[in-house]
């Protein structure tokens, strides 16, 4: 795998390559470090050297003198706000809370069961075949399916991709917009599920958890569309029901659906300030 920092739009994996943004770039932080470490750590263990590349040739040495301090820097607790990502429109993630989004249809099996699994758990399927699907547009390696993802609270990332499957390619601007369509939010405390004991800080997600999350151990606030109240309402198992919400979209694009849920997500499981 190869690492290129930089001063990129945001950080992502994409064919073979981990393109590492820096929020203040060209300086590196704390956290930064400890997430380059976080994903060299997890691709060595899968079988994978990294490479790094970098324009600036004394921020390269810098990371690289600091990656070698592993115990200061594996230590860095989480910022409130990470300004790496100019994805969204919140000025950065807010790292208090994670999601998984599911469309409602996944989410139906997902309520049902009890349990958020892996790609390779809920459809069966061997990692090594899903990575050749055409679903798998950045040639993500195999072990990846192997595991839950997990996004910022207030990313809106989530329902990109539940998006991007619903309509088989990248969606348009207007279909963000006046027709996008929300997924179903599981959301979770970072600090609680960082207990889990298959999760995993691969430097690049906040988490993901190895095969599943059983929900009633584990979920803290399911956020759903109001638009999806009729097909999910009766897959919520009893157990569960406490922790429902239903959310009714106002016209909010993607950006601004995100921020409204992270708000409520944030009302009902974060203390007041």
């Amino acid at each position: 795998m190869e690492i290129q920092i930089g001063n990129f739009d945001f950080t992502e994996v994409w064919d073979g390559v981990l393109y590492k943004k820096l929020s203040h770039y060209p300086q590196v932080t704390d956290w930064e470090i400890r997430t380059l470490i976080e994903f060299t750590d997890y691709e060595r263990r899968h079988g994978r050297e990294c490479t790094f590349v970098c324009e600036d040739a004394a921020l390269l040495e810098t990371a690289r003198r600091k990656m070698t301090q592993r115990e200061r820097y594996l230590h860095t607790p989480r910022p409130e706000l990470i300004t790496e990502c100019t994805a969204c429109r919140h000025g950065g993630c807010r790292t208090d809370l994670v999601c998984h989004t599911a469309s409602p249809e996944n989410a139906r099996s997902i309520l049902a069961s009890g349990w958020l699994l892996s790609a390779v758990k809920a459809r069966g399927v061997p990692a090594a075949e899903l990575a050749k699907e055409s679903r798998n547009a950045a040639n993500d390696p195999a072990d990846y399916f192997d595991y839950v993802m997990l996004s910022w609270g207030n990313c809106q990332a989530g329902d990109r991709l539940v998006m991007e499957r619903l309509l088989g390619r990248f969606p348009t601007e207007e279909e963000l917009d006046s027709g996008f369509t929300p997924g179903v939010r599981f959301y979770f405390t970072y600090d609680a599920l960082a207990q889990h004991p298959d999760a995993v800080f691969d430097g690049v997600l906040p988490m993901k958890v190895r095969d599943g999350i059983e929900l009633e151990k584990w979920v803290q606030l399911i956020l759903i569309p109001e638009s999806h109240r009729q097909l999910l309402e009766g897959s919520i198992p009893e157990r569960l029901r406490s922790r429902v919400r239903y959310v009714t979209r106002r016209g909010e694009d993607l950006w601004a659906w995100a921020e409204k849920v992270y708000g409520i997500a944030r009302e009902h499981l974060l203390p007041q300030q």
